[in-house]
């Protein structure tokens, strides 16, 4: 399943977490990295495989999943 070309989820690959497309690093991969006060240059530097696009689609993606939840309040 394609969630856009540079963000895919394979049930086979990192147990279908969502990944960039062509690799084996996890969309978390890279939040955490975020998190941790890095730069989408500092990930690059870590990742060298990655190219700021495929960076900036997993930032999306997280954007994409907050967007479509929905909050049932009680």
């Amino acid at each position: 399943m394609c969630m856009n070309q540079l963000i895919e989820i394979n049930p086979r690959v990192c147990n279908g977490k969502p990944i960039i497309a062509g690799t084996r690093v996890p969309v978390s991969v890279i939040v955490d990295h975020l998190a941790d006060g890095c730069a989408v240059d500092d990930i690059r530097a870590k990742f060298p495989e990655l190219s700021r696009e495929q960076v900036v689609a997993a930032i999306q993606h997280c954007h994409d999943l907050i967007e479509r939840t929905e909050l049932e309040l009680a």
